[in-house]
């Protein structure tokens, strides 16, 4: 059987590639393709035990076996020209969640979220700055897995209505090259009360940053590397096979 690999961030730069298509076994799981794949990298052992991997857009665990023309995404720890805004049902009426490649127009979005019956709408602006790690950074380029990534945003989105008591939860991320000063990612909670707003703000924004599969690369006056992302929690990760040197 054959399946279609997806490697994102870093991975890319290092498998040389997209996109590749590899021959398995009929019901070989992920374990079994991770060996294939870490043994074309013997010396990042390390890295590979780090990354989580995901079967046709959702998370899945070593174990999973694998058909043919299912398409494996190998996603290393995240770092956090057409928009992918979400569909809308009465149920998510209170939801706005998007991937674009356009300008963040956040007086518009803040604007919209706000109602009668909101007491607070708390926001968090994330915005590119000139420096990171000691060096001048000239711009960031960002990249997703973008069906993976609207979906987590939107259950993100919807577990925070349930877990703070939110009405309102506005989640946009920008995909792209983006320059100093520009919004890398806009959050805007309403709700009636301040407390709710300010930890579903903080929550969301500290989760997005774990598990969306979204990475950056910085490009300083020194030279590019994709930013080091935030661990995977240990739910997600795979640890790939040790790989004898040599291999």
């Amino acid at each position: 059987m054959q399946v279609r690999v997806l490697p994102f961030g870093i991975l890319k730069d290092w498998l040389g590639s997209s996109a590749v298509t590899v021959e398995l076994a009929e019901g070989d799981s992920v374990a079994h393709l991770l060996e294939q794949v870490a043994k074309g990298l013997p010396e990042r052992g390390a890295f590979l035990r780090a990354i989580a991997v995901s079967v046709n857009a959702e998370y899945a665990t070593a174990e999973h076996a694998l058909h043919d023309g299912d398409e494996v995404g190998l996603l290393p720890p995240v770092s956090g020209g057409s928009s992918h805004p979400t569909e809308s049902s009465n149920e998510d009426s209170d939801l706005v969640v998007a991937l674009t490649r356009e300008v963040i127009e956040s007086d518009r979005l803040v604007a919209a979220a706000k109602q009668g019956e909101d007491g607070a709408v708390v926001v968090f602006d994330g915005i590119v700055r000139n420096h990171s790690r000691g060096r001048q950074t000239l711009y960031l380029d960002y990249e997703a897995y973008e069906e993976m990534a609207v979906r987590q945003m939107r259950d993100l989105a919807r577990q925070a209505r349930q877990k703070f008591g939110v009405r309102h939860v506005t989640l946009v991320h920008r995909l792209g090259r983006l320059d100093i000063g520009e919004t890398s990612v806009l959050i805007v909670v309403a709700s009636a009360h301040r407390a709710q707003a300010f930890d579903a703000s903080r929550w969301l924004i500290d989760t997005l940053k774990k598990t969306v599969p979204i990475w950056k690369k910085e490009t300083f006056a020194d030279g590019a590397v994709w930013a080091p992302g935030e661990p995977f929690p240990a739910s997600l990760t795979v640890d790939a096979p040790e790989v004898p040197d040599g291999a």
